[in-house]
């Protein structure tokens, strides 16, 4: 039987992929099956990709699809007892997966999931567990105001310890219990999609744990290593869907994390258009001045996350 199925999910980026390819293929010892999403893949890239790897199963995504729903699609096929979910812009350094499937045949059987400590690459910590989160969270969090890092119960624990929501760019997480929850759910597109998912199995009496003995390097940045165009669709979608969360139905809620929503991208909006006159463009602050006019103008939208991305990427395309 298959130990791990490992899922990828690549928008056309084999410079990410196959570093993140290689590392587990050196570092991987349990039985496991490779399933990458080719989400948007030219046809060159497609026919590299199946030639240069040709044991791992390649799954097409064509069509626009966010984080959730690429991911589903892999995770529907998957055979083995675990799945690891991780970003392509990760590697590893160490047997990641060998020692986080060592960590769960030693912990209490209610566990669904169990996480490697992320680090950037300085190899300082990024994420090491963290806590609840509520509509509170989310406005301190855009004030720049709240530090995970800080919280004593759920982040930045020695050994195996129980932690409360997981990061999205890499967990193990038993089969058998994701299919029972509904895999990730796709009304999120580009996040809180992991946040939703830990919060949902918390609520059904499931662990969330972290081996902090365990860690992989993340080079965080919107899934790549750069900043591109894209990110004028997913930071629009990406906060409609963090409202939906936060707001939890109560319209109270709704309205007013829409209204700080606004007031804070309008702050956001100023300093890196300003910045940006001073850089030839397309530049990161002017990349990201563009995603806060848009965060602007989807203010008390009930669109989906998924319409909000496919209305900006269409300008984005133009």
């Amino acid at each position: 039987m298959i130990k791990v199925s490992i899922v990828i999910v690549c928008m056309n980026n084999l410079k990410n992929l196959y570093p993140c390819l290689n590392s587990i293929i050196k570092h991987t010892s349990v039985s496991y099956e490779i399933l990458v999403v080719a989400y948007l893949f030219s046809r060159k890239n497609l026919e590299k990709l199946k030639v240069d790897y040709p044991l791992i199963t390649v799954i097409e995504s064509n069509d626009i699809r966010g984080f959730s729903e690429n991911n589903n699609l892999a995770l529907k096929k998957a055979r083995g007892e675990y799945c690891f979910v991780v970003n392509d812009d990760t590697e590893m350094e160490e047997p990641v997966i060998d020692k986080l499937v060592e960590s769960f045949d030693n912990i209490s059987f209610n566990t669904a999931i169990i996480s490697p400590v992320l680090k950037n690459s300085r190899k300082e910590v990024q994420v090491c567990g963290r806590p609840p989160m509520d509509w509170k969270y989310m406005i301190l969090n855009l004030l720049h105001l709240k530090d995970e890092s800080k919280d004593k119960k759920y982040s930045n624990k020695t050994g195996v310890f129980q932690s409360y929501n997981i990061i999205g760019a890499a967990f193990l997480i038993k089969t058998e219990i994701f299919e029972k929850v509904g895999w990730f759910d796709e009304y999120y597109f580009f996040c809180p999609e992991d946040i939703e998912l830990s919060t949902r199995l918390n609520k059904l009496g499931y662990k969330c744990m972290v081996d902090a003995n365990v860690s992989i390097i993340h080079y965080e940045g919107m899934s790549g290593k750069s900043l591109s165009l894209i990110q004028t669709a997913t930071n629009p979608a990406a906060r409609i869907g963090q409202i939906h969360f936060y707001s939890k139905g109560n319209i109270f809620l709704f309205y007013l994390l829409h209204v700080f929503s606004f007031f804070m991208a309008t702050l956001s909006f100023g300093f890196h258009r300003i910045k940006s006159y001073f850089m030839s463009r397309p530049n990161y602050d002017y990349i990201l001045s563009v995603g806060d006019f848009n965060i602007l103008k989807i203010t008390f939208s009930r669109k989906t996350p998924k319409e909000i991305f496919i209305k900006y990427y269409n300008e984005v395309k133009k």
